[in-house]
């Protein structure tokens, strides 16, 4: 079939679309930006999962202060290690080919960085840019997983629609990046439990 072989050669970053037959609860109609991709393994975070808790309640557990919108709310970046904070943030700067403010801070696209650093941390919630999440975990699959979940079309895969990365509206964000993919949401068939255990295998 013709798109093994261009599955087969995914770069990432990408976003990752759940289709409707993914119905475990965390994936459900989620949006993943998948970081990295290869045969080992990928990784990325859930683009359009809030969290409970928000940035100032986090930051001010670490005795940091926020100086942003203090309903700003994290975001389960996936169900791996929830312990780990990671900041996505826009950044002019950034560059992939040049270091973003130190070795602390890792440029992903033009104009995104990404950091795990508390001192980075403290230093953007200073003066937070307009761009910037925070999350709570990631999203992982072993050696060879993803690929399986995509030939299985539990995934569809598009392109990085900057405007969906620090989208206001969580809710609108699994349809938008279906339209950014040139799929209308409309024209996938809905996926009930009943449906998903008449096709296991």
């Amino acid at each position: 079939m013709e798109p093994e072989p261009q599955k087969q050669e995914l770069e990432a970053p990408f976003l990752l679309i759940a289709t409707p037959q993914v119905l475990d609860p965390f994936f459900n109609k989620s949006v993943v930006l998948l970081l990295h991709h290869d045969e080992e393994g990928s990784f990325g975070f859930n683009l359009n999962r809030p969290a409970a808790v928000s940035v100032s309640e986090i930051l001010e557990g670490l005795e940091i202060e926020w100086t942003g919108d203090p309903n700003v709310r994290a975001f389960v970046g996936g169900p791996v290690q929830p312990q780990l904070g990671t900041v996505l943030f826009g950044d002019k700067n950034a560059q992939p080919s040049a270091v973003v403010g130190d070795e602390t801070t890792t440029c992903l696209l033009p104009g995104l960085a990404m950091t795990q650093h508390l001192g980075d941390l403290a230093r953007l919630a200073r003066n937070p840019p307009a761009g910037l999440r925070l999350y709570l975990g990631y999203a992982g699959w072993g050696a060879g997983q993803l690929m399986q979940e995509i030939m299985r079309n539990d995934w569809i895969v598009g392109p990085v629609a900057e405007d969906l990365l620090f989208a206001s509206d969580h809710t609108s964000v699994w349809s938008l990046a279906l339209e950014a993919a040139g799929v209308d949401p409309s024209t996938l068939p809905s996926w009930t439990p009943d449906d998903s255990a008449a096709g296991v295998n």
